[in-house]
């Protein structure tokens, strides 16, 4: 049975070393819930939390209407898949999948039966036989999953469970994860830094900051419309330019540089006055050209073709350096050197007030409640 998991108010600190201050969230049964962001800030600390790995100085943690927070973590019926694995190295890939079976005093006939069918859901029955030492990174992290499913738990924790593996394991395993997830239906909450991961198997994902949640959204929401300026930046890659806000009666402007101005029709009502702000605009959504009278002016600095896609980095007349990816010409590149003009997609850039702390555009989706 997957089960609801709510955090309100959650303080965890060390001595007076405050790690999360004031954390709120809510997770759906049978979600595929990530937290995500940089070292250090806090998100492995609210997994251990959940886990009742780590003490709780305040706040309530419920799975649906039960608190947990002081429930031995044995009794919360959770699966756990570390980052190391923490597999049994003098166990085989059996006997590991069967331990926790075994714990909760599962019968004989059932171990055998359900060890099995998860061995196989995770394509590993072939290596029942094995000791850990003789399987790869890949398979053994199979294991880990296979043994923390098997138990049939409420909840799912993965606490940077790919971090390990080579970048072409890590692709294939995070499918692997999010396929059985889907199957198994049961309620996971993933950590990582990696921001592409995240975006690969979430249904949800929340970027944390200093303990704090800073944006909770789908993958197309956060990337689309961030909450605020760090989201914009930590998710995916974006050029941050300085730039004005100007109001014309009933009309207003974007202006960059003062040479590149352009409409916006869905600023905030409560931002439509001329100000200073920040723009934040992924490198897919500039549009360089050669021969356009139009846009900012810029030289492209370096080009470097991928393929399918260009990228280029050009710098403006203000000395601000910009990344550009387009699609790669069937012609030619365009030249380090070259004069170019640069144009802004203004239904995808977003804007922040200037110190970065708030979207002032319409779109976005937060499902924040932190206040």
């Amino acid at each position: 049975m997957s089960v609801n998991i709510s955090v309100k108010h959650a303080l965890k600190k060390y001595g007076d070393n405050v790690i999360i201050p004031d954390l709120n969230v809510e997770i759906k049964g049978g979600e595929f819930f990530t937290l995500l962001g940089p070292s250090g800030c806090g998100k492995t600390t609210l997994l251990r939390m959940i886990a009742g790995f780590n003490s709780i100085e305040g706040g309530d943690f419920c799975f649906n209407e039960r608190r947990i927070n002081d429930l031995d973590p044995a009794k919360r019926n959770i699966g756990m898949v570390f980052q190391n694995y923490a597999i049994f190295p003098h166990l085989t890939v059996r006997k590991n999948v069967e331990f926790g079976l075994k714990n909760k005093k599962f019968p004989k006939e059932k171990i055998r039966e359900q060890s099995e069918k998860f061995m196989k859901l995770m394509q590993i029955m072939e290596y029942a036989d094995r000791m850990p030492e003789r399987l790869s990174g890949g398979q053994q992290q199979r294991v880990a999953l296979a043994r923390a499913l098997c138990i049939e738990p409420d909840v799912l924790l993965m606490d940077e469970p790919l971090s390990n593996l080579d970048a072409k394991l890590r692709v294939e395993m995070r499918t692997v994860i999010k396929n059985i997830q889907h199957n198994v239906g049961i309620t996971t909450v993933y950590v990582t830094h990696d921001q592409e991961e995240a975006m690969a198997v979430s249904d949800r994902i929340a970027v944390m900051n200093a303990g704090v949640i800073q944006h909770i959204g789908t993958p197309k929401d956060i990337y689309q419309r961030p909450a605020n300026l760090f989201v914009s930046t930590f998710i995916g890659r974006s050029n941050v330019l300085k730039a004005k806000l100007e109001v014309e009666g009933e009309r207003t402007y974007l202006v960059v540089n003062g040479e590149y101005k352009a409409e916006m029709v869905n600023v905030l009502p409560e931002y439509k006055q001329t100000q200073d702000i920040t723009m934040s605009v992924r490198p897919e959504e500039l549009l360089l050209s050669k021969d356009a009278c139009v846009g900012m002016d810029a030289v492209v600095d370096d080009c470097v073709f991928l393929g399918l896609n260009t990228h280029y980095f050009v710098h403006l007349n203000s000395g601000e350096e910009v990344e550009i990816i387009q699609e790669s010409s069937i012609d030619s590149t365009i030249a380090p050197g070259t004069r170019v003009k640069l144009t802004i997609n203004t239904e995808k850039v977003n804007l922040f007030t200037a110190d970065g702390s708030n979207n002032i555009l319409t779109g976005v989706r937060n499902d924040c409640v932190n206040g």
